[in-house]
């Protein structure tokens, strides 16, 4: 049977509101948000950011030099400014550095221009996690698990301001993927 000519042509696939938007992870260090920020953005076609990665790039030396060199203040001003940069690119997949999300100036930024998702992770994940690798300023001391467990217990009112909340729990990262993705359809802009 012909379409009748009065009936309005079939409109586009509708879009998402986090489609238009950077897909910010956000959480403490061992949450998982460098591999599982990749994954997300090869699933959605998507560049792929960590601002670590880009710190170092910029300053040409490794986050543990510019803490030992420069320290904690002068690193997170430089992480600010790369944040800046790349929230400033075309929609992507960002991987923040676990403390990037603590300044207020750079929350709002990523409110601004991203969708923000916690990747919270338990302690024990987090402990287990942050041992595979020895690249964590914060933790170079003998009693790091108890730093972990404080940086933890202090940070998670901030993250919590996220846009999203998802569980980054052991197990395939595809499973933390995919409930990225069911939480981003669920986004609505604020």
């Amino acid at each position: 049977m012909p379409a009748d000519s009065d009936s309005p042509d079939p409109s586009p696939a509708a879009t998402l509101p986090f489609e238009s938007r950077t897909i910010a992870l956000v959480g403490l260090m061992g949450a998982g948000k460098s591999t599982v920020g990749r994954r997300l953005a090869e699933k959605l076609g998507r560049d792929f950011f960590d601002s670590d990665a880009e710190i170092e790039k910029a300053a040409g030396l490794s986050i543990s030099d510019i803490f030992a060199l420069h320290g904690e203040e002068d690193f997170r001003r430089g992480e600010q400014q790369v944040l800046k940069r790349l929230l400033a690119q075309p929609p992507h997949v960002l991987a923040t550095g676990g403390g990037a999300y603590l300044n207020a100036e750079t929350r709002a930024l990523m409110r601004e221009h991203a969708v923000t998702v916690w990747l919270n992770a338990d302690l024990e994940t987090l402990w287990k996690r942050v041992q595979k690798r020895d690249t964590r300023p914060l933790l170079q001391r003998a009693d790091a698990k108890n730093v972990l467990t404080n940086l933890l217990a202090e940070r998670e009112p901030i993250y919590s301001q996220a846009d999203l909340v998802v569980r980054s729990k052991d197990g395939p990262h595809t499973n933390t993927v995919n409930s990225i993705l069911k939480a981003l359809k669920t986004w609505t802009p604020a």
